[in-house]
């Protein structure tokens, strides 16, 4: 029995077009896995401690910490409990809509507290050769060609961490103009939206089949 770890970033449910991605993407991969368990974690609806990072870091430098610090014991043990969970996964499923350009300060407290673990970042990493699926939500235009193309930061990092870092096969669905139906001056954009967000929905389907039966084929 494999195991898919959902991560959600958004801090909207309704309307949120990353978090729909990812439903499609897990519907496809429950239809080749329909034995798959689905562990989520919600940083977008349950945002981690900004303070555990600077705790553990700050133990690790044996410094003291702030007064306001989350316990170095919370922290670690948090640290580990996130680090099990994608050390467990057989497969990720990362939802991360683009904020200001980045990604948000709980998606980054999350990746901090993972590279706390030395098993996870020093290589072989037990996660290398696993799948990633990246559904990604831009509320802009960022394509080549676009004036705004080289603002994402958010997709190079994310690329950077887990491709690079923890040597995961990554595959991307993206969706870009999700504000257009909502954001005034953009009404000339509405209709590229909805086949950008179209497109991104087939791919994330595809994405969530070759996964699912890539695992079954381990399974079996």
């Amino acid at each position: 029995m494999s195991t898919l770890l959902r991560v959600d970033a958004s801090i909207r449910v309704d309307g949120s077009v990353s978090r729909a991605l990812a439903d499609s993407a897990e519907a496809a991969w429950k239809a080749e896995h329909p034995d798959g368990v689905v562990v989520r974690r919600d940083l977008g609806l349950h945002p981690l401690p900004a303070t555990a990072w600077p705790a553990l870091a700050g133990a690790m430098l044996g410094q003291e910490s702030a007064a306001d610090s989350m316990p170095v014991a919370e922290a670690k043990a948090l640290a580990e409990e996130l680090a099990a969970e994608v050390k467990n996964a057989d497969a990720i499923l990362l939802a991360v809509p683009l904020y200001n350009y980045g990604i948000a300060q709980h998606v980054k407290t999350w990746i901090d507290l993972l590279l706390i673990d030395q098993e996870l970042v020093r290589g072989p990493s037990p996660t290398a050769g696993r799948p990633v699926i990246f559904t990604l939500a831009r509320g802009g235009g960022y394509s080549p060609g676009t004036p705004r193309h080289g603002w994402d930061h958010a997709t190079p990092y994310l690329e950077r961490v887990f491709g690079d870092i923890l040597g995961m096969n990554i595959r991307t669905a993206a969706a870009e103009l999700t504000l257009a139906p909502v954001t005034p001056g953009m009404e000339e954009l509405i209709d590229a939206s909805k086949v950008s967000e179209s497109a991104a929905h087939v791919t994330a389907e595809e994405h969530g089949t070759v996964v699912g039966r890539a695992l079954v084929g381990k399974a079996a």
